[in-house]
């Protein structure tokens, strides 16, 4: 048991952690949908098409995606303090020299960075939650870390449109660049990667049971284990489908849809694009809430894609729709999709806890490599769908292509959720 000042300890240091470390992740957040409020802007300074705009946004998904794999294995082996303060620096100069760029290049370069920094904030912050609480509380802990980063989506929609009246878009990525900077040395100096760095006892140690055993071996044989798991695998092609989907088209493609396809401002267009993510963060953190409190996670997943899959059905078709009726889509899109965070509690369920870090990284690629794919090749269907470019504007029959391709991947998703293996919100032995 703890004494007094122990206690006070462990929660002051629990809280903390989530807390910087939270903060890194809103501005992971905030740099991945930012593009969708300043895609005019970007076209605009650049001169790019729809596939050159669709390039530099997903330039952040690219080495988001590569760097998955390393931080699992960088985060079980260096801890994640370390891992968010480096990345911390390298995102805050990312930033300021995307807001500094000339050209698309340097923009690049700027927003390649950028994705290389915040790529470790996740799964650090999983990590952070595994050791700092109960292992029936996972779900819950994601689900709250899901709405506290998605605090940065409602920041890059209609607040960001709403500060670029009185601002350059340049202007806030360098802003938030030098804020980076900041929350990378509290990172340094507050967190701490687990209860036995300040001489704590761990979660289950309190609980009168053992602790969960260390890997002992080398971290690339640590890797094959999660590798060789047939479990872990379904996962990744849920992230690839749902929330890749999600992430292409509230975080580049949301705007531009609803300005020419129903003729909404920015204004109005970034307020369903902040009401869409409004109800990721919300459905993030009920939809693991209910899972820890069910004892179950596969229904809630399959559930979840199917009606996120059938949100798409009337923007595929341009189906007119009232101001409330719009809303109230995108509402209940952002509702559902969540259903595919519960992948990452599955995927450390069946896997070692003291892999935990390398298991949510490899489901977590999924996510990131189909926006990565998908933001870029929507960009491409609507080059080629619209035969007149600068011509005439573009209408639902430019659209409908890259619409139809975001159904595609959300139904792809849906299929995996069906080979999902049920772990019951324990720790489960691995095939």
């Amino acid at each position: 048991m703890l004494n007094k000042h122990q206690a006070r300890q462990f929660v002051r240091l629990r809280w903390t952690a989530f807390v910087v470390v939270g903060l890194a992740y809103v501005l992971s957040f905030f740099h991945r949908f930012a593009p969708a409020a300043i895609s005019g802007d970007l076209q605009q300074t650049f001169h790019a098409s729809g596939a050159e705009l669709g390039g530099l946004a997903a330039t952040y998904f690219y080495v988001y995606m590569l760097m998955q794999i390393p931080t699992g294995i960088l985060v079980d082996t260096m801890g994640p303090r370390r891992v968010v303060a480096i990345g911390g620096l390298i995102a805050g100069i990312g930033s300021m020299l995307f807001g500094m760029a000339d050209t698309l290049a340097a923009a690049s370069v700027g927003r390649l960075l950028v994705g290389l920094g915040v790529s470790v904030t996740f799964i650090s912050l999983l990590k952070l939650n595994a050791s700092w609480f109960h292992d029936r509380h996972f779900a819950t802990m994601t689900g709250a870390t899901i709405l506290m980063g998605n605090v940065g989506s409602l920041l890059a929609a209609a607040p960001l449109a709403w500060a670029l009246g009185f601002v350059s878009w340049r202007t806030v990525f360098f802003a938030v660049g030098v804020f980076s900077l900041l929350l990378a040395a509290l990172d340094w100096w507050l967190v701490r990667n687990h209860p036995g760095d300040s001489g704590l006892p761990s979660m289950r140690e309190l609980d009168g049971k053992e602790a969960h055993p260390l890997h002992t071996g080398h971290w690339y044989d640590g890797l094959l284990i999660v590798l060789k798991n047939r479990a872990t695998w379904p996962g990744l092609w849920v992230n690839m489908g749902l929330a890749g989907s999600l992430f292409a088209f509230a975080g580049l493609w949301a705007v531009p849809f609803l300005r020419d396809v129903y003729g909404m401002d920015r204004a109005a267009a970034t307020d369903h694009t902040t009401l869409l993510l409004a109800g990721f963060a919300i459905g993030a953190f009920f939809i693991g809430t209910l899972s820890d409190r069910m004892g179950k996670r596969k229904p809630l997943m399959v559930a979840g894609a199917i009606g996120y899959s059938l949100c798409w059905l009337p923007m595929l078709f341009g189906l007119p729709m009232s101001s409330a009726v719009s809303h109230l889509l995108f509402f209940a899109m952002g509702l559902c999709a969540p259903s595919f965070t519960l992948s990452w509690s599955c995927a450390k369920e069946v896997n070692p806890h003291a892999l935990s870090g390398m298991a949510t990284s490899v489901v977590n690629i999924g996510a990131f490599l189909g926006t990565a794919i998908l933001q870029p090749l929507v960009g491409w269907a609507i080059d080629h769908a619209h035969a007149d470019v600068g011509v005439t504007p573009l209408a639902l029959s430019d659209y409908q292509s890259g619409i139809g391709i975001l159904l595609g991947f959300s139904v792809m998703g849906l299929v995996a959720t069906l080979f999902i293996r049920e772990t019951y919100c324990r720790y489960v032995t691995s095939d």
